[in-house]
């Protein structure tokens, strides 16, 4: 009697224990994050700047749709990307320190503007606050000759430092960075 009652209370703490602990996951976001870095080489551990963000697609939109001239973008999808700078760097003309920030844009048609903000983990730039701007650049646009479907963030070595670039379909806009003075 006292197995059938041991044996019963086991599986009945089996049966209980895996009710608990079941977890649902779900699926692939539409806009995967991920991560830019610069040097961009996995074998170079000492990086100056790394961006995290999410990649929304074009899905036959227009980028003047998805990131409208004029107003500010959160750059990229989901919440607003953040860039950490791992060392005192110039952002176009002005010094900015170590640390991490928001990263929002403001599109335009020959340039755009480039922001780093000090209030984190804000989701889209609804709640996007000017008055805690580090630094403003402006970033030059160009066009690519390869449409690109999803956003994307790399890095660009130059004479004076290195561009961070941003592509969506066609559009490129150069970042410039170097390091400071």
């Amino acid at each position: 009697m006292k197995k059938v009652l041991t044996l019963t209370i086991m599986a009945l703490a089996i049966v209980f224990t895996n009710e608990i602990t079941a977890q649902e996951f779900g699926g692939m976001d539409k806009s995967p994050a991920d991560i830019a870095s610069y040097p961009s080489s996995y074998k170079v551990s000492d990086k100056l700047i790394k961006v995290v963000y999410s990649r929304p697609q074009l899905k036959e939109r227009s980028l003047s749709q998805l990131a409208p001239e004029g107003k500010v973008w959160r750059t990229g999808a989901n919440e607003a990307a953040e860039i950490t700078l791992y060392k005192d760097m110039m952002f176009g003309d002005t010094s900015v320190k170590a640390g991490t920030y928001s990263l929002f844009t403001v599109p335009g048609e020959s340039e755009w503007t480039v922001i780093l903000n000090s209030n984190l983990n804000q989701w889209g730039a609804y709640s996007y606050d000017e008055s805690a701007d580090v630094a403003k650049t402006k970033g030059s646009v160009s066009m690519g000759d390869e449409s690109l479907e999803a956003f994307s963030i790399g890095f660009k070595e130059v004479d004076n430092g290195v561009h961070m670039v941003l592509g969506w379909g066609t559009t490129r806009v150069a970042v410039p960075f170097s390091m400071s003075m």
